[in-house]
Parts: structure tokens; C-alpha cells; sequence
């Protein structure tokens, strides 16, 4: 579930009602204090689905055939081109200071670390790690703080010959000691920073990270000195796999597998790879688990299931017919109809010798840490209106969509609540209440108050007015607009009503699906705006936090800084007096003669027939408001890159991951774009280009925070505003589906939790027919290239 840093957060790495309106005016709901029950606050997250098992029940030995996306084009996870492989090597061959428990939450890894904790907090924050004494790199080195060094000067961002990707965090740091012993390290920032915990996980030896060559080219395609329960015994690129072994220098329980191959598998080939015994575990989509549960239903049939798969389009009719043409008259044409039925005679037997097969998996599934969004593109045209982002957004049905992708799999259905966190973490609180929920006739005033009418599309242009849709003067979210005044906008008269369309919805000339469109024929093209660059900037505090007043009101701010309700309204958009009136459902509307279309773009291959369907849902959600959406569909692998991030779009559907360190990792997915010097955009990860000051200081003031209690009352009152801002809509956690062999313990759909690989393995009867390990090189005794080199960066680390 994209670019740089998105790529090990968009799956293939992951995220609010309201408010509002009466002259601009946005009423913040009051956010849960600290004293509440934190399980109240936080939801339970869903349950693991791992078959789990104790150790002592695991049988020994054995090797697992892990399906993996892609084969990684680089084994160093601070490189723009990481992947979700590369982590997940990373994983089992590399010290991880601290892991995610089941809800998501940051726990310290043992194997790693005795302790870890902020001894100082003044006049500068220090943390003091003490090592486990045991823990060694597979050359025979300790692990201290030399390696802990070498990482935070490859990352800093001060030497740019690392091509390092991400450096959050790390240039914070202002020095790194040796504590009392070699096993203590004592880590000095010049700046508080609240997600210490995030640093050094993975953590490479020095020998890696020490010198740029070994950095940038070296741990490319080998990690020669490594400290986990795994070791990389071989990377066979022409069989797309890659072959973990026990690491015979692992200080802790020892894995309960003999190797782990992690082989290449794209995502529609999976099923076929699951029926031939290619793979053992193996992440799916819907269609792949509803054929395992067709497989298992009809275990009697011997695979052969009439009306199912190729055969499921051979009606008897058109048996008949086929039959009756192959043996016509015609030799040409019966011909073709002989070799369409020995076709579909293979594609049948194929797919119940693929059933037969599949009956041999379950399907484990809990919901992944990540959520599917409704992105609005605010950067120019209607959306650039934030009451018409509202609008769409009260047109929603969140809970509809929801169970349209989650009940039919028997997994909760409940709408996420929070941009920022999942339930469980601790972060998360429904902050929803500051958009406000589903209200057709609510968003209908929102849109007639942004001059969007029944009969605006037959006007003809007039002069601009204050306020409307891709104005100067229109910013995000209330916040002040580039004079600094208040960009309330005023009332509009009723103009003329027309009654609703009934027509039938067209495809049109360009492939376009236009949604409540009751033209019949014609051509509509796409109005892209103007592309945008994007570069890969660093995390820096920004200057100038807001004061007491709020900047959309000019009220005093409440003591989270969030505006007073002053009792001059209810929660919920409204339209003033003398608005004009709503439009009847299914009708559309327009202004100074343009109707009110939006572009909805959505990915075409398989595997994403449920994004489709939420797509479709949607679009006859705003048909109801009055909003026509033409629908877009393009290749999957063109769909992120040259949409999403590229600015070409309207509407848009994807996942962003949760995180464990909301106030880093969250804070360039909606920070305020800024102008470039070419006139273009720097959006960082915001790809919705919605975004204000405020939020932006929100996250500032969190990640410098280093009480757990306010950081996250911050983070809370971020999410508020994002939503209030209404340029993403998180619609549902996304299913996690693992299709497993039921000899396969302690492995499955993980949810938040970092799996323990050492765990897992198979059943004992399934492990003792397992026979031996496969015989493989042994680990290298040398250290990699530049390991003497490196040694220069060793103790002190003051710079």
C-alpha cells in the first residue's frame, strides 16, 4: 500500500463531521481530556489471525516460502528505491530496537536492548541506551557505539555524497557517547524530539553506514555482517527468491524454521502459485480468499465446480452454439469455434486442477494497519473551495462504504475515525465530529453557499465573486488568506431552478464514465492542472507558533487552542439566510455556465475491484448533492505516479499506513504545500494539496513534546483540523488477507504487530517430514568493504 519516502508507505508501506459554517466560522468539537479511560479513548484494535501457537508446540526445522511482491533492488531501507522486501529482510537479518506490540504501540526489543529511556531533559534531552550484552554482529563484533554513530552521520543530512532518502530524527541529534561501559550509549539531541524511539531500526553496522561507497553501492546487494535471527545465505535474482537461514551467531531463541525463502510473486499470479506448491503464505486479495473458501466448500467436487471461473461464461447456450458452428459448414469458421472450445476446455481444467489445489490454504484476516481515503485534490478548481470539499464529504456515507468492502469478510466495519492513528494506538480519537457526518441536505447548502446552483450551468460567466471556487482569496481550511484577513465568504440570492434530469448515465467518446451525466453521446476531456515537482525535504521545526487568538475567528483560542463555541450555532453545515435553494436529488448543478464535474480517478487492474466498487458507491453518493464525477479508469502501475502524485486528478482512492510516530511520519503527508522559485508546488507527500500553518505548528509543537500525554493531545487536535480541512475522507481500514497452509503456526494476518520470526514454523508432524536444511554457503568471516575506515567514526561522535 509511490516515490522516496512513499514507498515504504504506500501497499503496492499507508490513513475525519462538522464543523462549521456560518460565515467561515469553524466550530471545533472539545477534544477528550487525559483523564479519560485510555481504552475508551484508543478502541481495541482488531485481533491478530496468526494461528498462535507456544514455542514449545512448534515443531523444529523446516523451510517457509514466503510470497514477497518484488524482488528488492537494494537491501539498505534508507534509500529512495526501498521496498517492502527490503524491510522485511531487514527484519530478520537486523538489530530492531523496538517493535509494535498488537495495538500498535512501540515496545522495546529485549534481544537488543536491556533499557532505553530520557534521562535528561534540561537544559538538552539525553537518552541512554544499555545494550544486551550478548548482542554481536555475525563477524564476532560487539554491538555499541560505533555503529550507533556511523548511522546518525550517514543520516544527519549534513554529508550529502549518502543517498539517504529520509533522515528524520537523526538531525536532531547533536552528539553520541559511550556511557559508563561499552554497552551503555548516551545520545545527546539538540532538539527535544518526542519519537526517539523511531531512530536506529533498523540499525546497520558501521561497516555499512561508515563510508558513502559502502552506503550507497555496497549494502545495495549485500549486507555482509548482520545480527539477526536469520542470515542472508543467497539472493538468486534469476529465480526471483531469497534464502534466510539461521543465524548461528544468534544470541536468542533460535528460529524454529531451518530457512525462510522469501520468493517473488506479483499479485495475480498468486493464486496459481499458492495451487502449485510454490509458496506457503502468501498475501491476497478478495477474489484469491473467495476462491479458497469455494474450494474448501466443495472439496467433494474434485475441484470441478460448474459456474464457477472460465466456466461460469459457457452458458448452454453458447455451448450449443459453439457446438453447432464447429460443426458447420463453414470451415473457417468452425475452425475458430473448435479452437475457442479446446481453449475454454484447457481454461476449465485448469482452474479445477487450481481449486483442487487451493484447498489445501485457509485464509487467516484481521485489518491491516492501514486505511483506504478519499483524496481531494484542493490545488485548483471546485475542490479549491473548501466548502465544496465539505460538501463532498457530508455527502458520504462512510459506514455504507465501509461494510461494502469489510462485512462481506466478516470483519468489523466501523469507519476510521482519526487521520493519524488506528484503533488501539494510543494516539487515536474519533475527531470525525470536526467535518461532521453524512447530511445530503447539509452538503447541498454548503455547495449552494460556494454559488454551485441548479441553474448556474446556464448562466453565462460574470464577474468573479469573493470567495469562489479556485480564488486567490479561498484558503484551506479557514486559515487566514494571503492579505491575513478572514475569508468569509457571503451569502448568494436563489437564482433560477431547474427541474432534475432522469436521463441515463453515458460512457462517453474518451472512455470517460460520466456519472449523472443525461447527455446522451459527446465528449468530455480532462482539465489537468499544471504539473507539480515534488523534493524529498527534510523534517525542520518552523518558526513562529501561533498565538492565543485564533486566526479564523479572531475569538481567544480555548486552552488547546481550538476556537470557543459561543452558542451562535450547532454543530453541522448550514447555509445563511437567502441562500439559494438546494438541488433536487439527482439533479446537477453549475456555475457562471460551467456544470459542477469532478475527475475521479481509479486503478484499473485486478485486484482492485473493491476500490472500484467504493468508486462507484461514491459517485452515486454526490450524484444525489448534484455533483457529476467522470470516472477515469487507468493502469495500476501508471495510477500513483502519474495521478496521484502528479496532481491529475480530482477524486482518488488510496491507503496510507498507520504509524507508531504520527508527529514524524505523518506531518509530510499534510503539511501546507510551499511555492518553489519555478512557480510550482512543494507538496512533499501531500498529494490532496490541502493544508494550513496551524496544522503545520500542531506537528511541529508534537514532535518537540516529551510528554507522551500532551504529544498526543496534540497530534489529536492536528487530526482535527485535517479533517475540518476536508482534504482526505478516511473511509475504512483495509483488510488484510494471508492465504497459509494449516501446518503453518504463528504466522498470518499480523495486523499492527512486528512479527517474531523466530516463532515461526510448522506443525511437528509437518516439520518432521520436512527432511534436512537445505545446504547453502556459509556466512562470510570478513567484515565489509571500508570496515577499517569506519573506525574513525567511533565514540565521542561530537561534532
Amino acid at each position: 500500500m509511490a516515490q522516496d519516502r512513499t514507498s515504504r508507505t504506500f501497499r503496492s508501506r499507508t490513513l475525519r463531521s462538522a464543523a462549521l459554517l456560518t460565515g467561515g466560522v469553524l466550530a471545533l468539537p472539545a477534544l477528550a481530556g487525559c483523564g479519560a479511560d485510555e481504552a475508551e479513548l484508543t478502541g481495541r484494535a482488531t485481533q491478530q489471525d496468526i494461528a498462535t501457537t507456544a514455542r514449545q508446540q512448534v515443531g523444529e526445522g523446516g523451510t517457509l516460502r514466503w510470497a514477497v511482491d518484488t524482488m528488492p533492488t537494494t537491501l539498505n531501507t534508507f534509500q529512495a528505491d526501498a521496498d517492502a522486501t527490503t524491510a522485511r529482510v531487514a527484519q530478520a537479518v537486523l538489530p530492531a530496537l523496538f517493535t509494535l506490540d498488537a495495538n500498535g504501540r512501540p515496545q522495546r526489543n529485549p534481544d537488543y536492548v536491556e533499557s532505553a529511556e530520557i534521562v535528561e531533559r534540561e537544559p538538552k534531552q539525553v537518552v541512554l541506551y544499555k545494550l544486551n550484552q550478548k548482542a554481536v554482529w555475525s563477524d564476532g563484533r560487539e554491538i555499541g557505539a560505533a555503529d550507533f554513530v556511523s548511522q546518525w552521520q550517514a543520516l544527519s543530512g549534513r554529508n550529502t555524497t549518502f543517498w539517504t532518502a529520509r533522515n528524520a530524527g537523526y538531525e536532531r541529534i547533536e552528539q553520541i557517547q559511550k556511557g559508563a561501559d561499552d554497552l551503555e550509549v548516551r545520545i545527546t539531541f539538540k532538539k527535544p524530539y518526542a519519537d526517539w524511539q523511531s531512530l536506529f531500526t533498523p540499525l546497520y553496522p558501521k561497516d555499512v553506514t561508515g563510508l558513502p561507497k559502502a552506503f550507497n553501492d555496497g549494502a545495495r546487494n549485500t549486507i555482509k555482517a548482520t545480527a539477526g535471527p536469520f542470515r542472508i545465505a543467497e539472493i538468486d535474482r534469476k529465480k526471483k527468491d531469497i534464502t534466510l537461514v539461521r543465524n548461528p551467531r544468534w544470541w536468542g531463541e533460535q528460529t524454529k524454521l531451518d530457512a525462510m525463502v522469501l520468493t517473488a510473486v506479483p499479485r495475480d499470479e498468486r493464486a496459481a502459485a499458492l495451487a502449485a506448491g510454490k509458496v506457503d503464505i502468501a498475501e491476497i486479495d478478495r477474489n484469491t480468499a473467495d476462491r479458497i473458501a469455494l474450494a474448501l466448500r466443495n472439496k467433494s467436487t474434485g475441484g470441478k465446480q460448474p459456474g464457477q471461473g472460465p466456466q461460469a461464461a459457457l452458458t448452454p447456450g453458447k455451448a450449443l452454439h459453439l457446438w453447432a458452428v464447429a460443426n458447420g459448414s463453414d470451415e473457417e469458421a468452425a475452425e475458430a469455434a473448435r479452437a475457442t472450445r479446446l481453449k475454454t476446455a484447457d481454461a476449465i481444467r485448469a482452474y479445477a486442477a487450481e481449486q483442487a489445489g487451493l484447498r489445501g490454504f485457509t485464509v487467516r484476516k484481521t485489518l491491516e494497519p492501514a486505511y483506504t481515503q478519499l483524496a481531494l485534490n484542493g490545488e485548483s478548481g471546485p475542490l479549491a473551495d473548501d466548502r465544496v470539499r465539505r460538501a463532498i464529504a457530508r455527502a458520504l456515507d462512510r459506514g455504507e462504504l465501509a461494510e461494502t468492502v469489510l462485512r462481506p469478510l466478516g470483519l468489523p466495519a466501523e469507519p476510521p475515525g482519526s487521520h493519524l492513528a488506528l484503533k488501539g494506538q494510543r494516539a487515536y480519537t474519533d475527531n470525525s465530529g470536526a467535518l461532521g457526518e453524512q447530511n445530503t441536505q447539509e452538503a447541498q447548502a454548503l455547495l449552494a453557499d460556494a454559488g454551485w446552483t441548479p441553474g448556474g450551468a446556464l448562466k453565462k460567466p460574470g464577474s468573479a465573486k469573493a470567495g469562489a471556487s479556485g480564488s486567490p482569496a479561498a484558503s484551506p481550511s479557514g486559515d487566514a488568506g494571503p492579505d491575513g484577513k478572514n475569508t468569509a465568504r457571503s451569502a448568494r440570492q436563489a437564482e433560477v431552478t431547474i427541474p432534475a434530469g432522469s436521463g441515463p448515465d453515458t460512457p462517453t467518446k474518451d472512455g470517460l464514465y460520466i456519472v449523472g451525466d443525461e447527455k446522451s453521446g459527446g465528449s468530455t476531456r480532462v482539465l489537468a492542472p499544471a504539473p507539480v515537482t515534488f523534493e524529498d525535504l527534510s523534517l525542520q521545526r518552523r518558526a513562529g507558533l501561533m498565538a492565543d487568538t485564533d486566526t479564523e475567528t479572531g475569538r481567544g483560542a480555548g486552552k488547546d487552542g481550538d476556537a470557543k463555541d459561543t452558542g451562535r450555532g450547532v454543530t453541522g453545515a448550514y447555509a445563511p439566510a437567502g441562500t439559494a435553494a438546494p438541488v433536487a436529488a439527482g439533479g446537477s448543478l453549475g456555475k457562471d455556465g460551467k456544470p459542477l464535474t469532478l475527475r475521479f480517478v481509479l486503478p484499473s487492474g485486478p485486484g482492485s475491484e473493491s476500490l472500484r466498487a467504493v468508486g462507484e458507491k461514491i459517485s452515486g453518493m454526490l450524484r444525489r448533492i448534484g455533483v457529476r464525477t467522470e470516472i477515469t479508469k487507468v493502469a495500476d502501475e501508471s495510477y500513483f505516479k502519474d495521478h496521484i502524485a502528479s496532481g491529475q486528478y480530482d477524486l482518488a482512492l488510496y491507503s496510507w499506513p498507520a504509524t507508531a510516530y504520527p508527529a514524524t511520519d505523518a506531518r509530510p503527508i499534510y503539511a501546507k504545500p510551499e511555492p518553489a522559485s519555478d512557480g510550482s508546488l512543494l507538496v512533499e507527500q501531500n498529494y490532496t494539496r490541502v493544508g494550513t500553518d496551524y496544522i503545520d505548528q500542531l506537528f511541529d509543537q508534537a514532535v518537540a513534546e516529551l510528554d507522551q500525554d500532551e504529544a498526543r493531545d496534540l497530534v489529536r487536535r492536528a487530526d482535527a483540523r485535517i479533517w475540518a480541512a476536508a482534504g482526505s475522507i478516511p473511509l475504512y481500514q483495509r483488510p488484510e488477507l494471508v492465504a497459509v497452509r494449516p501446518t503453518v503456526l504463528n504466522a498470518g494476518a499480523f495486523g499492527f504487530a512486528t512479527p517474531r520470526l523466530q516463532d515461526i514454523g510448522f506443525t511437528r508432524a509437518a516439520a518432521a517430514k520436512a527432511g534436512p536444511p537445505p545446504v547453502l554457503p556459509s556466512p562470510s568471516p570478513s567484515a565489509s568493504e571500508g570496515a577499517e575506515d569506519a573506525e574513525d567514526t567511533e565514540e565521542s561522535g561530537t561534532e
